[in-house]
């Protein structure tokens, strides 16, 4: 009798437990499609929108993602973004995967120095170095230059992801390379061959997060890029926004629309690498 109810019981809270999940994921889902919907739907409205608003009784048209080409600089702003998002991915993702390897790998003078000094960077917000970016860009000539805005992304990635690449470099087992060597595998052909393909899923999430960082980070890009054709289009589609007496809420949903556009095509090519990389590694060498 008591085994019963007490089966009887288990079964009531899973019941309840599913109950409370799927409500909670309901409530989420919600909160994260609403304002999607919005946005797509004020980018498909013809006219002029002064307000986001969610309705569907409207004729849907392509107008708006034409004006933002032909009326505005937004295919200059998207070009600029793409090149800073792809430097700053392709340099970052070297810097950390190496920095991350030698320091889960090798042991040298200053090693935990420098992974504290990495830490107590991270501590430092943004908003309280802009003056020493402002004054740097000044000093190298990198105010209103992409280039040195690539370069403050890189290395505001480098300290809080080389500690996560090397802590997913320590989940490999040291085993491997000591292994390698046995078999006359030089250093770096044991990070080429042996270590990379097992650590791929972490290096395809940096490549992904370096690339993102560019299309939707503002306070920095607005404070060193002056002239509106060297623009991200961050700083583009706030301009669109920034009037309250002539808010253009067309052209800044359609807009947004297509910043997803290649982090999506991004996304779904490093897909596989998220996956397939914990199967592959351990039998080359």
């Amino acid at each position: 009798m008591q085994n019963t109810k007490k089966v009887k019981t288990q079964k009531n809270q899973r019941i309840w437990g599913k109950i409370f999940t799927y409500l909670f994921l309901l409530f989420m889902s919600v909160i994260i499609i609403y304002p999607l919907l919005i946005t797509v739907t004020s980018a498909f409205k013809p006219g002029n929108l002064l307000a986001f608003r969610l309705d569907f009784d409207f004729e849907w048209t392509m107008n708006n993602f034409r004006r933002l080409f032909d009326e505005t600089q937004y295919g200059q702003w998207y070009m600029n973004t793409l090149k800073v998002a792809v430097m700053a991915m392709l340099i970052q993702v070297a810097a950390v995967t190496l920095s991350g390897f030698a320091y889960s790998r090798y042991r040298f003078t200053g090693r935990k120095v420098t992974l504290k000094f990495f830490l107590i960077i991270q501590m430092v917000p943004t908003t309280a170095a802009l003056t020493a970016f402002y004054v740097m860009a000044l000093l190298v000539g990198g105010l209103d230059q992409h280039w040195f805005l690539i370069l403050v992304y890189i290395g505001g990635g480098i300290p809080m992801n080389t500690w996560l690449m090397k802590g997913y470099f320590d989940t490999v087992p040291i085993d491997l390379d000591e292994s390698a060597r046995l078999d006359g595998a030089g250093h770096f052909r044991i990070f080429w061959q042996i270590i990379m393909p097992l650590v791929r899923p972490m290096i395809a999430v940096q490549a992904l997060w370096a690339f993102m960082n560019p299309f939707g980070e503002f306070m920095l890009a607005r404070f060193l890029l002056r002239s509106t054709e060297n623009y991200t289009v961050a700083i583009g589609l706030q301009t669109f926004i920034n009037n309250p007496q002539n808010q253009q809420v067309a052209l800044f949903s359609a807009g947004a629309i297509l910043i997803a556009v290649p982090i999506s095509i991004l996304f779904f090519y490093l897909q596989k690498s998220f996956v397939t990389g914990l199967t592959k590694g351990g039998t080359k060498g």
